[in-house]
């Protein structure tokens, strides 16, 4: 249906964001970009492609590719085992991974620093809060990703991770300054809350279940995981931090606890394309020990 030179395009071009660009890297016209996107889009009876900038896959494309992405791994995984060469743009293989933002900061890149480097593979890292990088499997955006969600995306397989924990923690100039110096969090009504973005929930849902009441708080948004956790050591706002980024700190009295008690568990799962691929495997199996040394145990 498709011929491998149009999905190599089509894969370039959503990469890549636009025609123009997807032609300076494969070193064609953008007409000849153009031709072979359309010439796909009459095959399949379908746009597969918003001309926005940048593009913007439709559902179709999201199809055509998650086809061009297998192609490439296959692809790649053949020739290495042929010739001991993996080749592909830039002589590697690109691997798109998606993964949350405290895992990115705290475990998982030591896992992708374990893999060989004969493998000879570059990682395409998709940074997306774990709730939601389900959604970057079904496009066919990437090939794995660390998430929440514990039912299998359609063509993919879903193996446990492990908990990450997370402590509400504060300042102790914070919990003078807001919390009478007692760290309470029956407190917080009025106290300024770090949020990750606007989709971070965590601190609201974790207010709700301890207190019973709603948070009505003022917000500061950090979004990134190193300076988020940062800006709670600084006094911004009280938030809740993965174990990994705050034990250190509340050992030596920087940050207070507000609920020893009251830990936060986020499960999390590996899923990833259900495609025979020595690639995939090996970087499967890297992140699963990773993660075994660096979360905690999924409850039975």
């Amino acid at each position: 249906m498709f011929q491998v030179d149009q999905l190599q395009t089509l894969l370039v071009v959503v990469e890549e964001g636009t025609f123009d660009a997807a032609a300076r890297k494969l070193r064609i016209t953008a007409s000849a970009v153009s031709q072979r996107v359309k010439a796909m889009e009459q095959a399949a009876g379908q746009v597969l492609l918003q001309r926005l900038n940048p593009v913007v896959p439709t559902a179709a494309g999201d199809v055509a590719l998650r086809y061009a992405r297998q192609l490439q791994l296959l692809e790649g995984d053949a020739l290495k085992e042929l010739n001991g060469l993996a080749r592909s743009a830039g002589g590697a293989i690109s691997l798109p991974l998606a993964v949350n933002a405290d895992s990115l900061a705290t475990w998982f890149l030591e896992a992708l620093a374990t893999v060989p480097r004969s493998v000879n593979a570059v990682f395409d890292i998709h940074r997306e809060d774990q709730e939601h990088t389900t959604s970057l499997l079904r496009s066919g955006t990437v090939m794995a990703a660390v998430t929440s969600t514990a039912e299998a995306v359609q063509g993919c397989s879903s193996t446990p991770l492990g908990v990450m924990r997370y402590r509400a923690v504060c300042s102790p100039s914070f919990a003078d300054e807001w919390l009478e110096g007692a760290a309470d969090i029956h407190l917080l009504d009025a106290a300024p809350v770090v949020d990750f973005d606007r989709r971070d929930t965590l601190q609201r849902r974790f207010f709700r279940s301890a207190v019973g009441r709603e948070l009505q708080a003022p917000r500061h948004y950090v979004p990134t995981s190193a300076d988020f956790a940062r800006s709670v050591v600084l006094g911004f706002g009280w938030a809740l931090l993965p174990e990994q980024q705050c034990v250190a700190e509340l050992a030596a009295g920087t940050l207070l606890e507000l609920a020893p008690d009251l830990p936060v568990d986020v499960p999390l799962w590996w899923q990833r394309w259900r495609l025979a691929s020595p690639l995939l495997d090996e970087v499967s199996q890297r992140v699963a020990a990773a993660a075994a040394t660096s979360l905690h145990r999924m409850p039975a």
